[in-house]
């Protein structure tokens, strides 16, 4: 194997959303992940949080399945869990129940503490509590959902995977092994450094769309154009703004700031872009620094020239999908590859981990391999 992370040997329990993604974005970077699966299945090639793993499926509450997963824990650096608190306690597979040394990474929406922390929830709950979706969306409707992908990809799997190399870093030094706590209502507010600052200097607004970076502002917004679609406009610093106005022939005098302005300029500028279509403003502002740029759908992103050269998008098996980031002077990532089957390397595995291949047909026949 190959890539930075691949003296790194994780457990992953299967669940679903950032967890997976966890382990996926580790097994991107050469890290050995094994899912312990529930039951065997199908491939299935659109599964992409599936990429660069291997799978066992063990019946848990078989004496020996759970024997076999304790015996797969006791040799992995990280472990990798996505259940409410107490799920593995109650499985026998807590941290009480793991190797000293291991780094045991739990990923929930509330935390495993707390009045909600034992209460079903998802993204946009998490997001809620947070302020974060109370600030985005047009003033005079309800709040925008950002897709998923603030609280449970953002605050969820990218601080598991921070707590975790921490963690690894740590235990350098140590020794030893502790639980990663991480919590999606957590990791959203960790995010937010500047929006606390803007709150603590007076200069943002409880009002939703009223501020320079919530689509209020004239420079930092989209604009539909002549054919329905869309064109991103982000002006942010004054020389970017300048460019702006000057590329797209704007007249906005004044002050960039002047909020009072603001709703005349962004009525004045969404009657400019609607005079062409998106494409055409994407050609008149290509190789600008006027920080414009077309509104892509999925389906195109993938085709952009810069993507493309870049070749940020692969189709292994036909399904699009991200190729691993972040990319490495010395180290190669794996290659995006179409996901195994569950419990395909169930047998391989158990070899590996000391199980004969007689003891592997009694496991099957007892139940303990599903």
């Amino acid at each position: 194997m190959t890539g930075p992370l691949s003296s790194l040997r994780v457990v992953e329990f299967t669940g679903l959303g950032p967890a997976p993604l966890a382990g996926q974005l580790l097994a991107d970077m050469g890290a050995d992940v094994t899912v312990i699966d529930r039951a065997s299945g199908p491939e299935d090639p659109t599964d992409i949080n599936r990429r660069g793993k291997r799978s066992v499926a063990l019946n848990l509450k078989s004496e020996a399945g759970h024997a076999a997963a304790t015996k797969l824990v006791s040799g992995a650096d990280v472990l990798i869990e996505g259940f409410r608190p107490g799920v593995m306690e109650r499985l026998g597979l807590g941290p009480a129940d793991c190797p000293e040394t291991l780094i045991y990474a739990r990923m929930t929406g509330w935390g495993q503490t707390g009045p909600l922390a034992a209460r079903a929830g998802h993204d946009i709950n998490y997001l809620a509590l947070t302020g974060a979706l109370h600030a985005i969306g047009p003033a005079d409707a309800p709040p925008v959902v950002p897709l998923n992908l603030v609280a449970d990809f953002g605050g969820g799997t990218m601080f598991l995977l921070f707590g975790v190399l921490s963690a690894v870093i740590e235990r350098s030094v140590s020794g030893r092994g502790q639980v990663v706590d991480a919590a999606m209502a957590e990791g959203v507010p960790a995010m937010m450094g500047l929006i606390h600052t803007m709150i603590a200097r007076n200069t943002w607004s409880g009002d939703r769309s009223s501020n320079w970076l919530d689509g209020a502002s004239p420079f930092y917004r989209c604009y539909e154009c002549a054919d329905g679609e869309y064109i991103s406009v982000g002006a942010l610093e004054p020389q970017f703004y300048a460019e702006l106005l000057r590329i797209a022939g704007l007249d906005a005098p004044g002050d960039q700031m002047d909020k009072a302005a603001w709703p005349h300029r962004v009525a004045a500028f969404a009657e400019t872009f609607r005079r062409k279509t998106r494409d055409e403003w994407a050609e008149i502002f290509a190789g600008s620094d006027a920080c414009v740029a077309p509104v892509l759908n999925f389906e195109e992103a993938p085709l952009h020239a810069h993507n493309a050269n870049r070749g940020t998008y692969r189709a292994p098996g036909g399904i699009m999908q991200a190729q691993p980031a972040p990319r490495f002077s010395r180290s190669e990532t794996r290659a995006p590859a179409a996901p195994g089957a569950p419990g395909a390397d169930t047998n391989a595995v158990l070899r590996e981990i000391g199980y004969s291949d007689a003891d592997i047909a009694t496991m099957r026949d007892s139940g303990a391999l599903t």
